[in-house]
């Protein structure tokens, strides 16, 4: 079973789960009136190879990850725009899948959103109100934290020493008991989006969407709750302040990624510093996000800068390179029916079971490119075989997709590839070079193998 960090014991533990071979886990989506940046990608991607390493080592998950199609910035977005607020939303969201799709985040097997969960978001509210747990003041509702024992249990700080007006986004509530009460209900301003509910017109806190919705769909004691490092306090801190103050067993594990950095910060709207991933893939491969990703821990830091990501497409060639030869040789092509070397997969899985150690397995993954290449090279095929075998099981494990580029090449490029192999055999040297310079011209890297000429887009 894997073992991972637990942000509230700060240890690293095994995931004992509620439904033995069954994984229930929530992951925070986008607030979706903008783009999505390379903090949101990389939690998406951190997310998206846990899920699918859990699932290639047998276990039953269900993902739920949300869409927060109401708050303040979506309704300051759709202001500037002279648009309705739920029509943003929509764009938006469209734009967060297209983007996932791009970077190859399976999407998850329920999406909630907010604003159909408003009523149950109405009851709970009203179960803390009427508990004492929460209070009314002229601009909202708002939890009472002195009465969360353990608040501040994910930031590792006592009540005292957490920041005044720690759970608020926006609004900080002149009337609030405490400065770290947050807003459970948020009384509506003239022209805002807005529902009934029994104290006023308004809308939900972003901090009671996701403890609703969480526990709707996965239940009391789900297994593990994940997102950014920066969600762990306020938002995190207050889903669980809610959960405790109902009674109800909330997530069992909490994980959390670290931060994309540049030049040592965050990286932040309000730095200035951020990056779409629209833009990062419109100038590189996609998949290079993928790889740089799963070379650094998913705890710490990790940049991403034009030289990281030019280092992971070369990185990301070495196994392209591989599989065009493997697609070369028929026994080693993706349908092959040959197991997998045993030796490498256990040595990927200990990596990955360690705190899901990214960089330990992708490090297995390339030495079988280098034991493959080298059994290839000697023409030994029947040595290669369980190598590759395992090397496209690990592939497939953490989500990142290779090509042989053969379905890609335009017919005149087949063609002088073809001509220039029938002249290197007739040893007509000129003619070879001469069409090695053509292709080349072309835009493409020209490869000699025992194959023949292989290319690749330069």
């Amino acid at each position: 079973m894997i073992s991972l960090h637990d942000t509230v014991t700060r240890t690293t533990a095994p995931l004992e789960l509620r439904d033995p071979g069954r994984v229930s886990m929530y992951v925070c989506g986008p607030t979706v009136y903008g783009p999505a940046h390379l903090g949101h990608a990389r939690m998406a991607l951190v997310f998206d190879v846990l899920r699918r390493y859990l699932q290639w080592s047998g276990l039953q998950v269900t993902f739920v990850s949300n869409i927060t199609d109401i708050d303040d910035k979506i309704i300051a977005r759709a202001a500037e725009e002279g648009r309705d607020a739920a029509e943003v939303a929509v764009d938006w969201e469209a734009a967060w899948y297209a983007t996932m799709q791009t970077l190859g985040v399976q999407r998850p097997d329920s999406d909630p959103h907010a604003t159909a969960y408003v009523d149950a978001m109405v009851e709970l509210i009203g179960d803390l109100v009427e508990k004492d747990s929460a209070y009314v003041t002229s601009d909202g509702v708002y939890l009472s934290v002195d009465g969360v024992a353990d608040y501040g249990l994910l930031a590792h700080q006592s009540l005292d020493d957490l920041v005044a007006g720690g759970g608020e986004r926006e609004i900080v509530g002149a009337e609030k008991r405490n400065p770290a009460d947050f807003a459970l209900w948020k009384f509506a301003k003239a022209g805002e989006p807005s529902w009934p509910s029994p104290w006023g017109e308004g809308r939900p806190g972003w901090h009671t969407e996701c403890v609703v919705m969480s526990l709707d769909l996965l239940g009391d004691g789900f297994d593990l709750h994940g997102g950014g490092v920066d969600l762990a306090f306020p938002h995190h801190e207050n889903e669980r302040a809610q959960a405790v103050a109902c009674g109800r067993e909330f997530a069992r594990h909490w994980v959390h990624n670290g931060f994309v950095e540049v030049g040592g910060e965050k990286m932040s709207k309000s730095l200035g510093n951020f990056t779409t991933v629209d833009e990062l893939t419109a100038a590189h491969d996609p998949r290079a996000l993928r790889l740089l990703i799963l070379q650094a821990h998913y705890r710490s830091p990790v940049e991403v800068t034009p030289t990281s990501m030019a280092n992971a497409e070369a990185a990301l060639e070495r196994l392209d390179t591989l599989a065009r030869r493997a697609e070369a040789v028929g026994e080693l092509g993706p349908e092959a029916a040959c197991e997998p070397d045993p030796e490498r997969l256990e040595a990927f899985r200990t990596r990955m079971d360690d705190d899901l150690d990214t960089p330990g397995a992708m490090a297995v993954v390339f030495g079988c490119v280098t034991d493959a290449n080298r059994a290839l090279d000697a023409g030994d095929v029947e040595a290669a075989a369980p190598v590759v075998a395992a090397w496209r099981s690990m592939l497939e494990a953490v989500g990142l997709e290779v090509t042989a580029g053969t379905d890609e090449l335009p017919a005149d490029v087949l063609e002088k590839c073809a001509a220039r192999d029938r002249a290197r055999a007739e040893r007509d040297f000129g003619t070879a070079d001469a069409l090695r310079d053509e292709l080349v011209a072309q835009g493409w890297v020209v490869e000699d193998t025992p194959d023949g000429t292989t290319v690749r887009r330069a």
